[in-house]
């Protein structure tokens, strides 16, 4: 019992009350997570109404989803079950090097659509094997799921084009080769996350026919989570061009919303609220554009994920990005 008659130690409502309220004004053990940039004297305009601190804050994904460290952890612990549930992927080599190898998770059926999904990690961090958790939901809906390797910025010495050249070449190879794994090509679609958004943006623009004999509107649809389609804020940001040797060439070639006379495919973007304010604008902005040049897009905001949350979306068949990639394939 709380209270006991006629006891000195009686508990009273009263009591009850003050203790609560000493809990109340207790300070939470997340008080010190701050989400967004450090406080700071509002410093000269260097990117639209940001100052360097509020840009750099905006590319590092950090900064708003002080969580960071936990949902990672969820993309490789749910990749492993997913494994342990579908089997092993098959790895496929695309290319000549060690890293130009790739990840398949087959459909059941023969003559399944195909779903490249390029993975994120700030151009610089993960690898295929941690984003295998999205395959059971395209395998349960006969897609074939398949997640490439390729060379990081660390190793390619800060730039950008030998990963967006790897990519390329990804792709082009799963559609060249489609028959092999029992993949329809004429239902092929690509999509990525973060850096990967950035990276499929790119493989959006490409000009197929030219660069790789191929038809010009090989992809049915792109599907772009959180990405950066314009280089330039990210130049600007000392916690990108940290580690990326950016130059106006790469800044041009690799900004995807700077050539979107290229844009032969359907396209979905989508992202959180909950993202830094750039990541959100970015996706504004390069869905703005692409319908700006009469393009078809569909433009998605998720209320309440964050850059990460929004990445583990894809794996869940009612999350944001689940949901649209199925949209996108026409399955539900």
């Amino acid at each position: 019992m709380l209270e006991r008659i006629g006891n000195r130690n009686q508990i009273s409502r009263r009591t009850m009350l003050g203790a609560a309220a000493a809990t109340v004004a207790t300070p939470a053990l997340g008080a010190g997570c701050t989400v967004g940039p450090v406080a700071h004297e509002k410093g000269p305009k260097v990117w639209l109404d940001l100052d360097q601190v509020e840009l750099d804050a905006s590319y590092d994904q950090s900064a708003y989803a002080p969580m960071i460290n936990q949902i990672q952890k969820r993309f490789t612990t749910s990749s492993n079950t997913t494994r342990d549930r579908l089997g092993a992927p098959k790895r496929m080599a695309y290319g000549p090097t060690t890293v130009e190898q790739l990840d398949l998770y087959p459909a059941k059926t023969p003559n399944a659509p195909i779903f490249v999904f390029i993975h994120g990690g700030r151009w610089l961090l993960t690898a295929a094997k941690d984003y295998g958790f999205p395959a059971d939901l395209f395998v349960n809906a006969g897609v074939n799921y398949i997640v490439p390797d390729f060379i990081q910025a660390d190793a390619a010495n800060g730039d950008l084009r030998p990963m967006a050249d790897q990519v390329r070449r990804a792709i082009a190879w799963v559609y060249k080769n489609a028959d092999s794994f029992g993949g329809n090509n004429k239902r092929f679609y690509v999509g990525g996350h973060s850096s990967g958004g950035h990276l499929c943006g790119v493989a959006l623009v490409t000009d197929w026919e030219k660069d790789f004999g191929l038809p010009a509107d090989m992809v049915t649809g792109g599907l772009l989570m959180s990405g950066i389609y314009d280089l330039k804020p990210a130049r600007l940001s000392s916690s990108r061009s940290a580690y990326i040797k950016f130059d106006d060439d790469m800044e041009q070639s690799l900004s995807s919303i700077r050539h979107l006379d290229k844009l032969r495919a359907p396209i979905t973007v989508v992202y959180g609220t909950f993202e830094t304010p750039e990541f959100q604008r970015q996706s504004r902005d390069f869905a703005a554009a692409v319908r700006a040049v009469g393009k078809p897009v569909e433009l998605i905001e998720a209320p309440s994920y964050n850059h990460f949350e929004m990445c583990e979306s894809l794996g869940n068949p009612y999350g944001p990005n689940g949901l649209a990639a199925m949209k996108l394939m026409k399955l539900v």
